[in-house]
């Protein structure tokens, strides 16, 4: 099964999920503000993308939290967005082993294909 993860007010969450159901796909969504991901999931997303995709550094979290001009380590960043899940990039896709930030149509075709979410 597809994961969408990310906050339902945001409108790249939006215009995926309906991307999603207008190509068919069947998802579920994992809402942070409701279901926050623990600090192991955190890590295993890290492990997979790293701390630089999966944080978005151009949102209002990342700067009123003042992360610009902190030098942190990645154990402190899975800290901050544990703390702070509005401060990761969005949306976050996650099928088995595969992960994939941002909105991207064409990424999320080849995503799709890829994990054989849909015909080539």
């Amino acid at each position: 099964m597809l994961h969408i993860i990310g906050i339902p007010n945001c409108n790249k969450i939006k215009n995926t999920k309906d991307w999603m159901e207008a190509k068919g796909v069947d998802y579920e969504f994992i809402n942070v503000k409701k279901e926050p991901l623990t600090v192991d999931e955190i890590k295993d997303l890290e492990f997979k993308v790293g701390m630089d995709v999966l944080i978005n550094n151009r949102g209002t979290t990342y700067r009123k939290l003042g992360l610009k001009d902190k030098d942190l380590s990645d154990a402190e960043l899975i800290e901050v967005v544990s703390e702070n899940q509005s401060i990761l990039k969005r949306p976050i896709l996650v099928h088995e082993n595969s992960v994939l930030v941002g909105y991207d149509e064409e990424a999320f075709e080849n995503f799709l294909k890829e994990n054989e979410l849909i015909a080539e």
